[in-house]
């Protein structure tokens, strides 16, 4: 089956959707915490968390069009404080139905059954219930003119997860954390490593690394 760009257009919105979001494979599953200038909590799901860089340590990610009440960019603007957190194997489902359109007075946090984790002099919430939290830092935003998408780039600020994940390399081992992955828009997936490979270079044979 092949499709063009005039099949593309002309699927169903909801179908295109569901489509178009399954091309780019499996994504990074996350909740972004946030909190206004009162101190009313929010938590988003969101598929878009890329790597920008190690130094500085760099996340973007890629919010919807502003064209309604937003609490996560609408929060990340006031404070500029946010935080990302993992989801995993226990919290899927609860991670999942935070995408549903709360109002704004309404937390996520308590509505799906999630726990807020303070830190001190750290104005976001941490999910206390995720292996792999980072508090984050808002860098830059750019507005992306093709579809009015919003970019936003932070800066990791803390990283907080078991000792027994991390190899002495470096290397976070995210299988052990049972972070999960997400295809098209409602889809999670547990993953299997096939295996870590040693660092390319012309005319040297791949091999395994033990970790």
């Amino acid at each position: 089956m092949k499709l063009v760009r005039e099949d593309i257009i002309s699927l169903e919105p909801r179908k295109r959707a569901l489509f178009i979001n399954s091309l780019s494979g499996f994504k990074s599953a996350n909740l972004v915490g946030t909190a206004d200038t009162h101190g009313r909590t929010n938590l988003a799901i969101v598929s878009s968390v890329v790597h920008l860089g190690s130094d500085p340590a760099l996340l973007a990610m890629i919010m919807r069009p502003h064209t309604v009440p937003r609490g996560t960019l609408e929060n990340i603007s006031e404070t500029g404080i946010y935080t990302i957190n993992h989801v995993n194997l226990d919290i899927y489902q609860q991670a999942h139905q935070t995408s549903a359109r709360y109002p704004d007075d309404i937390s996520e946090f308590n509505e799906v059954g999630l726990t807020e984790q303070w830190e001190p002099n750290f104005i976001a919430p941490f999910v206390k219930e995720s292996a792999i939290k980072m508090g984050m830092k808002f860098r830059e935003r750019h507005h992306l003119k093709i579809n009015g998408t919003e970019l936003i780039i932070g800066e990791i600020q803390s990283v907080d997860f078991p000792e027994e994940y991390w190899s002495q390399d470096g290397f976070l081992d995210l299988e052990k954390s049972q972070s999960v992955a997400l295809s098209s828009l409602d889809t999670y997936h547990q993953t299997q490593k096939l295996e870590s490979l040693s660092y390319a270079k012309p005319n040297l044979p791949l091999t395994k690394l033990n970790r």
